[in-house]
């Protein structure tokens, strides 16, 4: 027997109010359709849950056994519907993002730092890929990633300005092979490629001359998707990376890392944080487009 939900919370409001009239009061329907749901529950189960007099309602022995039997669920339920209720006025609850690993900003420290201090009562939980999937599919509350990748019908807020990748190597690189004039020129180099995932071929290295852009199809001697590693692999003199600018600067700030080809590569569009067009935004994640917009 499937259970009819409206008709247990209207007979648990009778077994409350012990009124048909009170019990419609709360419920802002009228008397005449609380007693006719009643009596349609009473059909169902084939028994009389409640006796009416001209004064007062009571529960028969079936209706007793059966408001003792749902009233913690409707009790329950009604706490949930609160609760729920309160996370309209305030961030709260668990907060899923799903970020690029090279969206350096965004993963730096003090961003996210800084926002979980400020929102004690927000569970962020962050899975770090460059995988291309659907973000609502996966049960994320936004993403971020390279606003040419993200779809038209997303909300997208800017996470940083202007991004651009560049090709780096070592100074003891540079000197032992010296450095290509031209991204043509990178066929004759030891590379360093990424790729975002196993059995996808590594990125094709993008760059720009008078004002057209262009792909370079490396082939790297080495290929990861740890960007990471490959700065380490470029430190140690293993041949010539590319990524982006923000994941090189420290190094090349210290003179660990040399930029070559720098004139064949443009600036574009950075990172957005993106999510879906919604009517009403979660507190949790409006907290955290503010944070941004503040902090930008």
């Amino acid at each position: 027997m499937q259970p009819d939900l409206n008709a247990l919370a209207v007979f648990a409001l009778v077994a409350e109010e012990r009124s048909f009239r009170a019990a419609a009061d709360r419920t802002g329907v009228t008397r005449s359709a609380v007693s006719q749901t009643m009596k349609r529950l009473e059909e169902t189960l084939g028994i009389a849950l409640v006796q009416r007099t001209t004064r007062s309602v009571s529960l028969t022995e079936a209706g007793e056994r059966l408001y003792a039997g749902i009233a913690p669920a409707i009790a329950d339920m009604r706490a949930v519907m609160e609760t729920t209720g309160d996370m309209r006025g305030r961030p709260r609850g668990q907060l899923r993002l799903a970020v690029s690993s090279i969206a350096e900003r965004f993963l730096s420290g003090p961003f996210l730092a800084t926002f979980a201090e400020a929102n004690p009562e927000v569970q962020i939980d962050i899975t770090v890929t460059d995988e291309e999937f659907d973000i609502v599919a996966e049960g994320y509350d936004a993403g971020v990633r390279l606003g040419e990748v993200i779809e038209q019908d997303m909300i997208a807020v800017s996470v940083a300005g202007d991004e651009r990748q560049l090709a780096v190597c070592a100074p003891a690189y540079r000197d032992r092979f010296g450095a290509p004039a031209h991204p043509s020129e990178l066929a004759g180099h030891r590379c360093i490629g990424w790729r975002r995932a196993p059995k996808v071929a590594p990125y094709r290295w993008e760059f720009a001359e008078n004002g057209k852009e262009f792909s370079v199809a490396v082939a790297p001697e080495i290929t990861t998707n740890d960007m990471a590693l490959m700065t380490k692999l470029a430190l140690a003199g293993a041949g010539i990376t590319f990524g982006m600018e923000e994941s090189f600067r420290p190094s090349i700030d210290r003179g660990e890392l040399v930029a070559v080809l720098e004139g064949y590569c443009p600036r574009f569009a950075g990172f957005y944080l993106y999510y879906p067009s919604r009517r009403n935004v979660a507190p949790k994640l409006r907290a955290l487009v503010d944070h941004l917009r503040r902090l930008g």
